[in-house]
């Protein structure tokens, strides 16, 4: 039973391939982010009409293929012009053209042409890929430091005191698995790896290392990150130590906060306190005497003289 499904699978696969006319020509060289690349749609029989086929792209999300030209209106075309601006399909002497002007990592993937007939057996093209080389830059941490440390510490020095050991990791992103490499300024010596671990450090490791990346595929694609690496004496004082700078740097922030806390408290403790001291309402008018023949008097029949209030 399985060799009869696999045997009528190629079989399809088979009369597909040799009746499929639609194919999807691009670059045959490396493609890096930036570029400007364009596919075109083309029929290896000539007898198919380009106004009825149209670009798709496999997402790689929603795993399925969208429309790329400005078909329609609604919800589906602004979604498609939302994910893929960068697309633009073009119609010229009935060629059909699909131009990415900046590719970027997310343009990479599965493209093909499909034609509007869905009846035809070859109403579509075989899947072409479109690979985007990219290296992003070099970032140089701390190993085994927490999160604090790779945030506040500097970039381009480090300083340790003498006898520490000092492990530093080398990192980026890139389409593909990069090589990485450290070297030190004035010496000859190369480490392969993303790390660099000196154990016990002294005055002779002070210096500049350089960790260098470099795409496996394309060799123009390159990265380097220095970072100046300060070995203290003994008798250095413990603040000049990057970790202690750290350290203090938190601790004036956790102060400050403290202290902005506090005076905060207080002044809504002080805006209280006036507010209930102050009573309620002290209405003179209502002490003053009314007398009878005043202005402010009440007609009345009584004929004492004594204040009404």
């Amino acid at each position: 039973m399985k060799i009869s499904v696999l045997f009528t699978a190629v079989i399809l696969a088979i009369l597909r391939d040799s009746t499929a006319s639609l194919f999807v020509q691009g670059p045959t060289e490396s493609v890096m982010e930036g570029d400007r690349v364009t596919l075109e749609c083309l029929d290896s029989e000539s007898e198919m009409n380009m106004t009825s086929v149209h670009f798709e792209k496999m997402s790689r999300h929603m795993d399925m293929w969208h429309r790329l030209d400005g078909y329609g209106y609604g919800y589906g075309y602004y979604l498609r012009r939302c994910f893929w601006y960068d697309a633009d399909v073009t119609r010229e002497d009935g060629r059909l053209l699909l131009t990415l002007t900046r590719v970027q990592s997310w343009s990479a993937g599965m493209y093909r042409c499909m034609s509007d007939n869905t009846t035809e057996l070859d109403n579509s093209s075989l899947p072409f890929k479109l690979t985007v080389h990219y290296l992003r830059d070099v970032s140089v941490n701390r190993a085994n430091s927490n999160m604090f440390y790779r945030y506040l510490a500097p970039d381009d020095e480090l300083r340790v005191p003498q006898g520490d050991d000092v492990e530093l990791d080398c990192s980026t992103s890139a389409s593909e698995t990069p090589i990485y490499s450290w070297l030190k300024e004035g010496e000859d010596w190369i480490i392969p790896s993303s790390k660099l671990k000196l154990k016990h450090v002294s005055v002779e490791n002070s210096g500049k290392y350089t960790c260098t990346a470099r795409h496996p595929t394309v060799s123009s694609l390159t990265k380097k990150r220095t970072i100046k690496l300060t070995v203290l004496p003994k008798e250095a004082p413990w603040y000049e130590s990057t970790t202690a700078q750290i350290y203090l740097i938190m601790s004036a922030a956790v102060t400050v906060l403290f202290v902005m806390i506090i005076a905060m408290i207080v002044f809504l403790c002080h805006h209280s306190r006036k507010n209930k001291s102050k009573g309620p309402i002290d209405d003179q008018s209502q002490k003053k005497p009314i007398y009878k023949n005043s202005v402010e008097s009440l007609n009345s029949t009584a004929g004492d003289k004594q204040p009404l209030v």
